[in-house]
C-alpha cells in the first residue's frame, strides 16, 4: 500500500546508464586530481625545504670564503686535530680566536656535508652567538667551541623535521633547554644533522634531505638515527654534537662512524624542546674520545639546567668518581641468546675484557635474566600496544622513505590480518639461534658512566 502511494508521488524514472558512466567517471577522475594535487602540494613544501637548506649553504660558503680571504694564515690541519679538552684550553688562554676556530669546523662542515649528505641545515645565527660569547663576563666550559645538534632539538627560528613533510610548515619559536645550557656554556650552535624518517630506523634516510652516507666508506650507512651526527663528527666537521637514544641511536651512529657516543639515564639531560617519535628519548653527547663526551656533561650539568627544566634531577658530574684510579668490578657477557652475535661484536667484548683485566679492574661474566620475556612481552608488546597506530600517524600528509616501506606496511595489515598470519608461521619460524661461544680510555668510559650518578 505504501510502495504504490509512493509511485504515484515519485514516478518512476528510468536511469540513463551513459549518464551513470559519466557520473562515475567524472567522480573517478575527481578523486584521481585530488590526490595528484596532494602529491604535488607534498613536492612543493619538499622542493622548497631542499632548496632553503641549499641557499644556507651557499650563504654559509661565502662566509667561509670571506673569512679566508681576511684571514689566510689559519692552521686548519692543527685546529682540526687538537681534541676537545685541548682546544677548550687553547680558546680559554686566547692563542685560538673562537672565530678562527668556528670558520675552521663551517669549512671543513661544508666539505664534509658535499660527500655525505650529512646537514641538514646550518644555523647562520652562528655568527650572532659568537659576538654573544665574547660579552659574557664569564668563559664557559665550551667557550668557543662550535657543536653540531641533531635535527629535533629546537633551536630558534629553525625548523625540527624528523624527515617529516608535515613538519615543514613549523619553526621552534625558542630554543631547547639544553641549546640554551650549551649557549650558556660557551658553546656555538653551527648545524642541524641529518635523521632518518620519524628517527625510527637503524639507517639514516628521509624523503626530504636524502640520503646521509659514511665518511668512512660511502658505500656503507653511518647508522641511525643520529647518522647525520655520526658523519660529521666522523668526517672531522664537528668536534662536538649531540644525538638522542632510546633504542641505539647514538650508539649505533658511533660504532658504525668509530666514535664515542654517550646514552645517559633517562632524564639526566632535559629533553624540553625536544620534538620526536612516539617514545620520550634520552639527549647525550658524541664525540671522537671519552674525555670530550666527559667534558660535555660536566657543562651541561650544570644549575642552570636544573633551573631552567625542575624534572631534571639537580645532580652535577662527579668529577671525583670519574679521576679516580680505583679498581672497579665491571659485569659483562657476550651473549643474550635473543640475538645472533657477528663474529666481529664478539671479538670486541673480549678485547676490551683483556684490555680492562690488563689495567687491573675485575671483570665478572654474566647471562641478562629473562631476555626473551623482557624482548617479547616488556618491550615490543608494550611498543606496538597500539598496533603502530601512533607511528604511522606520524606519516600523515607525506612520503614514506623506502627504506621504512616493509614496516610501516607491516604495522598497516588489520589485526585479523595479524593474528592469522602469526597462526600460520609460529610453526615454520623457530627461536633466534644462540650465538657461537666461543685499557686506560675504557676504564675512563666506565667511570663517565659511573660518575654521572653517584
Amino acid at each position: 500500500m505504501i510502495q504504490q502511494q509512493l509511485r504515484q508521488l515519485l514516478p518512476e524514472r528510468e536511469v540513463d546508464p551513459s549518464a551513470a558512466l559519466a557520473l562515475l567517471g567524472s567522480s573517478a577522475a575527481a578523486v584521481v586530481v585530488w590526490k595528484w594535487l596532494g602529491k604535488r602540494q607534498i613536492q612543493k613544501k619538499m622542493e622548497e625545504a631542499r632548496r632553503t637548506r641549499d641557499e644556507g649553504v651557499k650563504k654559509m660558503a661565502k662566509a667561509v670564503q670571506q673569512f679566508r680571504e681576511q684571514v689566510p694564515s689559519v692552521q686548519t690541519d692543527a685546529i682540526l686535530s687538537l681534541s676537545l679538552p685541548e682546544l677548550t684550553e687553547r680558546l680559554r688562554e686566547g692563542s685560538l680566536s673562537p672565530r678562527t676556530v668556528l670558520y675552521t669546523y663551517l669549512e671543513k662542515a661544508l666539505e664534509v656535508t658535499q660527500q655525505t649528505n650529512c646537514l641538514r641545515h646550518f644555523i647562520p645565527e652562528c655568527e650572532e652567538q659568537l659576538q654573544e660569547i665574547q660579552r659574557q663576563k664569564e668563559k664557559g666550559l665550551l667557550y668557543g667551541i662550535p657543536v653540531s645538534i641533531k635535527d629535533h632539538i629546537s633551536h630558534k627560528g629553525h625548523l625540527s623535521t624528523c624527515g617529516l613533510v608535515q613538519c615543514l610548515d613549523t619553526l621552534a619559536q625558542e630554543d631547547s633547554v639544553l641549546v640554551k645550557v650549551l649557549k650558556s656554556q660557551g658553546a656555538i650552535p653551527f648545524a642541524m644533522t641529518n635523521v632518518p624518517q620519524t628517527l625510527f630506523n637503524y639507517d639514516c634516510s628521509n624523503p626530504i634531505f636524502g640520503q646521509t652516507l659514511n665518511p668512512l666508506n660511502h658505500q656503507k650507512s653511518p647508522g641511525g638515527s643520529s647518522g647525520g651526527e655520526g658523519a660529521l663528527i666522523a668526517g672531522g666537521g664537528s668536534i662536538l654534537g649531540i644525538g638522542s637514544d632510546v633504542g641505539g641511536s647514538i650508539r649505533l651512529p658511533s660504532s658504525f662512524c668509530g666514535l664515542c657516543g654517550l646514552k645517559p639515564t633517562a632524564k639526566r639531560l632535559s629533553l624540553s624542546g625536544v620534538s620526536g617519535s612516539v617514545i620520550p628519548w634520552v639527549l647525550g653527547p658524541m664525540a671522537r674520545d671519552v674525555d670530550s663526551l666527559a667534558l660535555c656533561m660536566k657543562a651541561l650539568l650544570c644549575q642552570e639546567m636544573f633551573q631552567l627544566d625542575p624534572t631534571v634531577p639537580p645532580i652535577p658530574f662527579n668529577e671525583e668518581v670519574y679521576s679516580s684510579s680505583a679498581r672497579l668490578r665491571v659485569g659483562y657477557y657476550d651473549t643474550d641468546d635473543y640475538f645472533p652475535l657477528p663474529p666481529c661484536t664478539r671479538r670486541a667484548v673480549r678485547e676490551t675484557r683483556e684490555a680492562l683485566q690488563a689495567a687491573g679492574h675485575q671483570l665478572v661474566p654474566f647471562s641478562p635474566p629473562r631476555i626473551h620475556y623482557v624482548m617479547t612481552e616488556l618491550f615490543l608488546k608494550t611498543f606496538f600496544a597500539d598496533g603502530g597506530r601512533a607511528w604511522l600517524d606520524m606519516f600523515t600528509g607525506g612520503i614514506v622513505d623506502p627504506s621504512l616501506k616493509s614496516q610501516v606496511n607491516s604495522c598497516k595489515i588489520p589485526r585479523l590480518g595479524k593474528k592469522l598470519l602469526a597462526l600460520i608461521l609460529k610453526p615454520l619460524v623457530s627461536p633466534w639461534p644462540r650465538a657461537q661461544s666461543g685499557g686506560l680510555r675504557l676504564s675512563k668510559a666506565l667511570r663517565c658512566l659511573k660518575a654521572l650518578w653517584y
